[in-house]
């Protein structure tokens, strides 16, 4: 990797098929996935009403939000107060709610219970262990599918069926215990020579490492090398700073990396030092016996710890045959399966021809449109996606993520009319409690219409309560109300509220002194300016809006020099500050 071998332990090699010895492995399910990114996909139903979910082997029970709850009409009780669910950014109060008609991927789970609470992941939730755990587990992420399965007799067999003289890793797993709340899927791991209890888990995007771990391992953020990466949530209500640094190695039951780059951060992970995610699922394929409480890894290529592997061996030299032995799809589904574990790991040219394919079997299903537009969008190829998307929503009008993205690109063109027509249908058909809705929100701000910007923000902040984008709503609110120059009392509380919960951040400033220089505050608006202007020394409208609070304080200089830097950047922001009365 990085120029360098993917090695494997000669213990670790494949035992012959289960069914040799007397062992007996069954299929109880298959769930068909769908990448989203680096979120893996399934569909599901409450009643006749479509529902979309992350599959997340770290949590330990299936969730919802409040605002899927509601949604989908789901009665909710309460649990004790000391019932908390804990993840990234902190812990979040629970309830409990019960869907009398729930099916996954077509198979019926009656009276299926839900964790309701914390942070919304823009789906309709997750499906944790109490799902995952129920019997054995196979993650096999690179064809676009996971298996319920059951095993009799297996011992200590080697049950990565498929792996045909691949060398496969083998990591005991922590004891089960007993009752409904299943445990993570924890495996020890050798990090710079050092154990470090590693969480498998699909839910997370990248895997990541607690700031106390890697410590331990002899790195921390003033390391050399060690680079800041912004900020990162999860389920908890708090943003999380974290940090990727580049490790001597990392060995995970004898598949030894050299010079991974791990991302760490200030989290508490709880039972796990390490969160192992999507990135490494993606790239291997994974059996969890909970019966014996064994993992069975074969490594199916692909990049993984930010890098990129030229070949894997064995301990002994020996290449590895990586090619996918995998049967080729036969229809639009598995094409768009396919296409989407392709584009997740960046082969973007694989994943359009397998897209190109899925439309050609399905030409009326806007969904394969949509996923190829997406590829397009992201192989930077603008106008290939433009076209798809009016595809999409042509076939598909209703469909809000279509909408969306497509008024983001008329947005980004400067075709405000063409963006309103977008927002208007996605604003009728998306749920009133929807996480889409922040986007709306934020959408609508940015073609002035201010007005359906609060009209969503007071939408999405009634269902999101204990949401780690809060912050952000309430600046987005405040932003409206003092472009508006309306209501600047609840203006000015909205963005007290957005610089309590995240302190110091530029954007929520610079509104905080667009709503005092609306208010005459012109003292307070400029110190606001300041601390914005010192946080994000390009940004046009912070400087233009600077200008024009030390125009009114008699600072004509400060005032010509802050205006000329702005229009240096962007020719067109006095038009904004005209057409939002900020001068005639």
């Amino acid at each position: 990797m990085d120029g360098r071998a993917l090695v494997f332990a000669l213990a670790a090699v494949a035992a012959p098929c289960p069914a040799a010895a007397a062992c007996q492995v069954g299929k109880l399910a298959e769930l068909p996935v769908t990448m989203a990114g680096r979120r893996p996909m399934v569909t599901a139903k409450f009643g006749d009403k479509d529902a979309r979910f992350i599959l997340d082997s770290g949590a330990f029970y299936s969730t919802v939000s409040k605002a899927t709850a509601a949604e989908f009409a789901l009665p909710v009780k309460s649990l004790p107060p000391s019932f908390r669910i804990h993840g990234i950014g902190g812990d979040a109060s629970a309830a409990l709610a019960t869907a009398k008609s729930f099916s996954l991927a077509g198979i019926p789970l009656p009276k299926s219970e839900f964790i309701v609470g914390g942070s919304d992941t823009g789906t309709a939730g997750l499906i944790g262990q109490n799902i995952l755990g129920f019997a054995d587990v196979e993650y096999d992420l690179p064809h676009g599918a996971v298996r319920l399965m059951r095993t009799k007799g297996c011992g200590k067999v080697t049950l990565a069926y498929w792996a045909a003289g691949r060398p496969v890793t083998i990591i005991p797993l922590l004891d089960a215990g007993n009752g409904p709340f299943k445990p993570h899927t924890i495996g020890t791991v050798m990090l710079n020579g050092t154990k470090i209890r590693a969480v498998f888990d699909t839910g997370a995007e990248t895997s990541m490492l607690s700031l106390a771990a890697a410590k331990r391992a002899g790195i921390t953020p003033d390391s050399p090398g060690v680079v800041a990466a912004g900020f990162g949530g999860g389920l908890g209500s708090r943003l999380v700073r974290s940090w990727v640094a580049t490790f001597d190695s990392i060995d995970i039951g004898g598949e030894a990396i050299r010079r991974p780059k791990i991302r760490m951060s200030d989290v508490d992970l709880g039972n796990g030092d390490m969160l192992i995610g999507a990135d490494f699922f993606l790239t291997h394929r994974v059996f969890v016996s909970n019966a014996t409480r064994t993992m069975y890894i074969t490594y199916e290529g692909g990049p993984m710890f930010g890098l990129t592997p030229r070949g894997a061996v064995t301990a002994a030299g020996e290449k590895l045959d990586l090619s996918d032995k995998a049967a080729e799809p036969t229809d639009a589904e598995g094409y768009s399966r396919r296409g989407a574990v392709f584009a997740s790991n960046r082969k973007l040219e694989e994943a359009l021809a397998d897209f190109d394919k899925a439309v050609k079997l399905a030409p009326a299903d806007g969904r394969y449109v949509y996923q190829r537009g997406m590829a397009h969008l992201a192989n930077r190829q603008p106008l290939l996606a433009g076209a798809d998307l009016d595809r999409a929503v042509a076939l598909s009008p209703n469909d809000a993520d279509a909408r969306l993205v497509r008024a983001q690109m008329h947005v980004a063109r400067n075709d405000i009319a063409g963006a309103a027509d977008d927002l208007a249908a996605a604003d009728r058909n998306l749920a009133p409690s929807s996480d889409k809705r922040l986007t709306l929100a934020a959408l609508f701000n940015e073609t002035d219409n201010h007005a359906g910007a609060i009209a969503n923000y007071d939408l999405w902040l009634k269902t999101h309560g204990d949401d780690s984008s809060r912050a952000t709503a309430f600046n987005g609110r405040c932003w409206a109300r003092g472009l508006l120059g309306q209501e600047l009392d609840k203006a000015l509380a909205d963005c007290n509220a957005a610089l309590k919960l995240r302190p110091g951040t530029p954007a929520f400033l610079d509104s905080r002194a667009l709503v005092r220089l609306r208010r005459g505050e012109t003292a307070a608006a400029l110190a606001d300016y300041d601390l914005a202007v010192k946080g994000a020394p390009r940004n046009a409208w912070s400087l233009y809006a600077r200008s024009v609070a030390e125009q009114r304080a008699g600072k004509t200089e400060q005032a010509a020099a802050d205006r000329a830097a702005a229009l240096g950047i962007n020719p067109r922001v006095v038009e904004r500050g005209k057409r939002v009365g900020l001068e005639p």
